[in-house]
């Protein structure tokens, strides 16, 4: 019995490395959230992984080393769920979102979706419909509303959400899908169009600890961290929908 004192007292003495798997769209909100963690337990250290839900969901499944996942869509979680990846007591779903476009403020001055296939619109990008999530929900807006196959010869897809905000921002691109978090921290965009509800799935945030986490008593009260008042009032600020327990 005092060995294992012993021994439990030597791992909370060294510094715990958790590494984060998250959706980019989190990427502002969630690094502020860890450095409140870290702040209020020293030993941990977060390491974040920001990209898309796809490209984080494969690099699980191929073994990388990662102790939560936080997936800006319920598709890759599941996936990992079904191949018993994750801890299915940890599964929740922590946030959501809205989908809106937008277009630099100085180009052209377009007012609505259906605007996006005048002349007026050369480029128009978006997330893989295959790999990304914002992609996936934007190609069900634009099924929605009829406008995916007009409009298909105008597309750049991007690998992840902060990418099609970075087309917008250095003008590559008249337009782009992205979700409203993001559109918040883009200073030389405006919204033209923002998504209504039933023209897309529900736009979720799951998060889960890793089966392989070598740190699971860490991981899981890191995703208990993410649903007090601090980390609340966090996501808050950058524009998300807190999900209550």
């Amino acid at each position: 019995m005092v060995a294992c004192n012993n021994t439990e007292m030597s791992r909370q003495r060294e510094e715990v490395n958790l590494t984060i798997s998250a959706a980019a769209s989190l990427q502002d909100a969630i690094a502020t959230v860890g450095r409140e963690y870290e702040n209020r337990f020293p030993k941990v250290k977060l390491v974040f992984n920001f990209g898309s839900s796809g490209s984080l969901q494969h690099q699980i499944e191929q073994g990388a080393p990662v102790d939560v996942f936080i997936s800006a869509a319920t598709k890759q979680m599941n996936a990992l769920r079904d191949k018993n990846l994750i801890l299915e007591e940890t599964h929740r779903n922590l946030l959501q979102n809205q989908i809106v476009v937008i277009a630099g403020k100085e180009k052209n001055k377009i007012a609505e979706l259906q605007e996006l296939t005048t002349d007026k619109i050369d480029k128009i990008a978006l997330g893989d419909p295959e790999s990304v999530p914002v992609g996936f929900y934007s190609k069900e807006i634009l099924d929605y509303f009829n406008l995916y196959q007009k409009l298909e010869s105008k597309f750049v897809f991007g690998k992840d959400v902060r990418q099609v905000l970075s087309y917008v921002e250095t003008g590559n691109v008249d337009a782009g899908f992205v979700y409203g978090t993001d559109a918040k921290l883009c200073k030389n965009c405006r919204i033209i169009f923002v998504a209504p509800e039933d023209s897309h799935s529900p736009i979720a945030y799951p998060i889960a600890v890793l089966n392989s986490s070598k740190n699971i008593e860490f991981a899981r009260k890191f995703v208990e961290f993410l649903s007090t008042d601090t980390a609340k009032s966090v996501f808050e600020k950058y524009g998300f929908i807190v999900n209550e327990k």
